[in-house]
């Protein structure tokens, strides 16, 4: 193993006039663990000790600037680094190709290609994570270990940049696997010399430590050892080291590099089970190409939604890929994060979890199978060719909110009234959804909330489903607008399947906008059901303001307003500042209101 590791970070200093990409940031974060307010041009040297490395090992940072260096000194720096992290932004990811990867391989031997590490700087920035345009380059350069997306400004990822970058040194990959063959170089030969010379216990060492047993089937102890306890209002999500192993893995099978897991790839893939994992109905739960192949983001949707809903299941299939043994972790189940309790959130008025589920209600034909399939970019004509054999009742996909990466789950509720379970009832928001176009459609979506909802603190959401036809009035008490008025839900949104391109996720949007945040939730009737204006309004609309309202104007016309008072500009001064006064002591009511809230 080698005595130290020298780290360099290199990336854009100026990009036309768009902001630098962060190297010297991610530095200085590394070492003061928080942003700093004043960057300069390049950072000194930094030495981290042995004693405070995972591996032990000191690293050396360093730091290059095009302003402070010139490209003599980069080409050295170049050749003494063992890593190079590049970094970038949105707007210089071209530069990554076009200039740095061929600078690298022109100051380095070719014999033996230094690790580069690609750094997504400023990842709060940016509504949409790059990992879809940034996979086809990781194909296409075989020097590239990974890809991490960081923030300097929120400290997301910092520690893992570098700790990567530091593996990527100690525990090479190029002596071990060549890529562009798809093969592990010396292992076969290795052990086939060890079986000739009759070392065969060094083979069964291996084996058994990948949890083998002697008829060479995995163990059970390996696979089922550990049975996770799930506490109730708690899930189960992946976390960010299992992402990047399960991208390495779709990496080294998706073989014609299009972001895609064709059925011969999918099967290569689950070719270490002793059973296929995904049925035909997956293609109809997760996001897929025109193809009808299961992409890279539909690849982990799917194994998000096998964690939330069977986490067992999960850590056998990590199991049977070797996560604990490959990422050197004492079991499956390090890759597993178990979410604190919903209750804790609401306390707190915030929450932690990536993934949020959405149970959707509605009467039979009321559109929420349309509802499902257009989450994944489905209009009516692509879902009137999927089979009802291999229909999915849940789908899964990704939405932004402020930029940041959520999964939404869409379960769609068989519809029995009279019979819901607890699983049926347990969710993160509720979508009650009816046919706009059929009269009797609204009823079951009323009964479903007034019996199961009304008095629980989850959010709920009516859409007016196939609003592309005409819309009849429903035959209930109230209308939906109505309905939603008196239950304080928001108004219901319009929503149709039937387009020329992909269905609109606006919705989708706003479902998971109202999961995150149930404790801002004052069921306005604006969509957001956070911004003050909606907690204004419904101050102002609320009983005691209208009472106050209603003694004040009393108390006016119980005056004997004259002609000549109306006339006076010293009465409409008073009644200029009672009303000021009266707007004052309103806000200050309204604010004290909502602390209690």
């Amino acid at each position: 193993m080698r005595k130290d590791v020298r780290i360099l970070l290199v990336g854009e200093h100026k990009w036309i006039c768009f902001a630098k990409v962060g190297k010297t940031s991610l530095i200085m974060s590394l070492v003061s663990e928080e942003f700093p307010q004043v960057v300069p041009y390049r950072a000194v040297k930094i030495t981290i000790p042995a004693d405070v490395t995972p591996e032990r090992v000191p690293t050396h940072i360093v730091d290059y600037s095009e302003v402070e260096q010139t490209d003599e000194q980069l080409s050295s720096e170049i050749s003494k680094a063992n890593v190079i992290c590049i970094v970038y932004n949105k707007k210089s990811i071209e530069k990554v190709t076009s200039h740095w990867i061929p600078l690298i391989n022109d100051n380095t031997d070719k014999d033996s290609r230094v690790p580069v590490i690609l750094v997504g700087n400023k990842s709060d920035l940016v509504e949409h994570s790059c990992m879809e345009t940034i996979l086809p380059v990781m194909n296409q350069y075989t020097e590239i270990e990974t890809c991490v997306e960081c923030s300097a400004k929120n400290l997301k990822n910092i520690s893992e940049l570098f700790y990567y970058a530091q593996n990527a040194v100690l525990h090479p990959t190029g002596p071990l696997y060549c890529p562009e063959e798809k093969r592990v170089k010396r292992f076969l030969f290795l052990h086939t010399l060890f079986i000739q010379r009759g070392r065969h216990e060094t083979t069964w060492t291996v084996l058994r430590r990948f949890g083998y047993d002697d008829d060479l089937e995995l163990h059970q102890d390996y696979l089922f050892s550990l049975t996770l306890k799930i506490p109730p209002d708690c899930t189960t999500e992946l976390n960010h080291n299992a992402y990047l192993f399960l991208q390495s893995v779709f990496d080294k099978h998706d073989k014609d590099r299009d972001c895609a897991l064709s059925p011969e790839e999918l099967k290569d893939l689950f070719d270490v089970f002793p059973y296929m994992p995904w049925g035909p109905d997956v293609n109809n739960t997760v996001c897929t190409n025109d193809k009808g192949w299961i992409t890279y983001q539909g690849y982990l949707s799917q194994w998000t939604l096998t964690t939330y809903l069977d986490v067992q299941r999960c850590l056998e299939y990590l199991g049977y890929l070797g996560y604990s043994i490959i990422s050197e972790q004492e079991s499956q189940a390090a890759a597993i994060t178990v979410t604190r309790d919903k209750k804790i959130d609401l306390q707190k008025k915030q929450t932690q979890r990536s993934v949020f589920r959405c149970n959707v209600f509605g009467d039979s034909g009321s559109g929420k199978s349309g509802i499902l399939q257009a989450f994944l970019g489905r209009n009516l004509t692509r879902q009137n060719i999927i089979s009802e054999e291999h229909m999915s009742y849940y789908d899964i996909s990704t939405a932004y909110v402020y930029g940041q990466e959520k999964y939404l789950l869409l379960h769609e509720v068989f519809p029995d009234f009279d019979v819901l379970s607890d699983a049926d009832q347990a969710c993160d928001i509720v979508c009650l959804a009816y046919d706009a176009s059929n009269p009797h459609s609204f009823e079951y979506c009323a009964r479903v909330f007034k019996q199961y909802f009304m008095d629980t603190k989850t959010p709920c959401m009516m859409i007016a489903a196939k609003s592309d036809l005409q819309e009849t009035k429903q035959l209930y008490a109230l209308t939906p607008l109505e309905f939603c008025r008196k239950h304080k839900m928001p108004p219901p949104q319009a929503f149709t399947c039937n387009t020329a391109d992909e269905p609109c996720k606006d919705i989708y949007t706003k479902l998971t906008t109202m999961a995150m945040h149930p404790h801002a939730r004052l069921r306005c009737m604006c969509t957001c059901n956070r911004c003050t204006f909606c907690h204004l309004q419904n101050f102002i609309n609320s009983e005691l303001v209208q009472t106050v309202k209603a003694k004040l104007y009393t108390a006016i016309l119980s005056r004997h307003v004259t002609q000549a008072d109306l006339k006076s500009s010293t009465f409409w001064l008073r009644v200029s500042v009672g009303a000021t006064v009266f707007a004052v002591l309103g806000f200050a009511m309204y604010r004290v209101l909502l602390k209690q809230r």
